[in-house]
């Protein structure tokens, strides 16, 4: 008999062990995820992200996790593209999920992106990668999102794994469409009622269950240094203003995924700006972004003081023979 593939053996594996839904073995069972976003942006990273996508695969995630920006800022944002990125995130080996980025939908009006209507491109990305009820990949994750008034924002997921409430909100870069003028625009509105309500409801959800942690993710970076001085943060002072308060009144431990400005960092940046104090119980950590290819291992420890262990895998593409 052949000896099987990496990804077949990787694949045998994960259903062998029982891995595909370590939410199953208990809030006193660690397990780990992936982390990456801000790519592929060229020809080089569409070319590896596949190798990239493989060395995930080979490890016995429980999720893996795209912080958004799934193409260049000049790059055309046209159905053909996000149909390509769909079908290569399909063969994600775990679970797949995507936080919505700026270049896929909020700038796609630009000339070089197409001219698109953006509020036209969001829907196109909720059909595509939002699918209802389960997340992407060749393993399925059962998610929440959200119903009654909010049902259309289907983009926004969340779902509880051992002792950890997973919470994705479309939150982009570019200011968070805040829009041209000085005063924000409707959709930045719309949305910001929604971001506004499935925060609160997964912090309210995680206390109910004396969860230990909590991951948030979004696309954008927020602007943590500039809200720290008191400085009024454009898009997105509201979610910070928000952030502070639904981490101070937590006991666990927050991490907060975001891209966006590609300089991967692990720090603790929240700090409250009517106190000046540091919130110490939260830690962001901004994934790898273009030109540099990567991913975060994170390792979740049921009982352990820090909860979450972040092990960085930078990427260099496999010597040729």
């Amino acid at each position: 008999m052949s000896s099987c593939t990496a990804r077949f053996c990787a694949l045998l594996a994960t259903a062998l062990l029982g891995l595909a839904s370590p939410a199953s073995q208990g809030a006193d069972a660690p397990y780990r995820f992936g982390v990456f976003g801000d790519t592929p942006y060229n020809s080089f990273e569409r070319q590896h992200l596949p190798e990239l996508l493989s060395q995930m695969d080979q490890q016995p995630l429980a999720v893996v996790i795209h912080d958004g920006d799934i193409k260049s800022g000049g790059e055309r944002c046209d159905d053909r593209l996000l149909d390509e990125r769909l079908a290569l995130f399909q063969t994600s080996l775990h679970p797949f999920v995507l936080s919505a980025g700026d270049n896929e939908w909020t700038d796609c009006h630009r000339a070089s992106n197409g001219g698109y209507d953006p509020l036209e491109r969001l829907e196109a990305l909720r059909k595509r990668f939002y699918p209802q009820g389960h997340t992407l990949g060749q393993t399925r994750l059962s998610v929440r999102q959200p119903e009654g008034e909010f049902a259309a924002y289907r983009e926004f997921v969340a779902w509880t794994m051992g002792p950890v409430e997973f919470i994705i909100l479309n939150l982009p870069g570019s200011e968070n469409n805040f829009g041209p003028g000085t005063a924000p625009g409707a959709e930045h509105l719309a949305r910001s009622r929604v971001i506004r309500h499935w925060l609160a409801e997964g912090f309210a959800r995680a206390r109910d269950q004396n969860l230990q942690g909590i991951v948030v993710v979004i696309q954008a970076n927020p602007e943590f240094e500039q809200f720290a001085k008191g400085q009024k943060v454009r898009g997105y002072q509201a979610f910070l203003e928000q952030l502070v308060s639904e981490t101070e009144h937590f006991d666990g431990e927050v991490l907060l995924v975001h891209g966006d400005t590609h300089w991967h960092r692990i720090d603790r940046p929240l700090v409250n700006p009517r106190t000046g104090l540091q919130i110490g119980n939260l830690i962001r950590l901004e994934t790898y972004g273009s030109p540099f290819m990567g991913w975060v291992e994170v390792e979740v420890r049921p009982g352990q003081r820090s909860l979450f262990k972040l092990t960085p895998h930078p990427f260099s593409p496999p010597a040729q023979p």
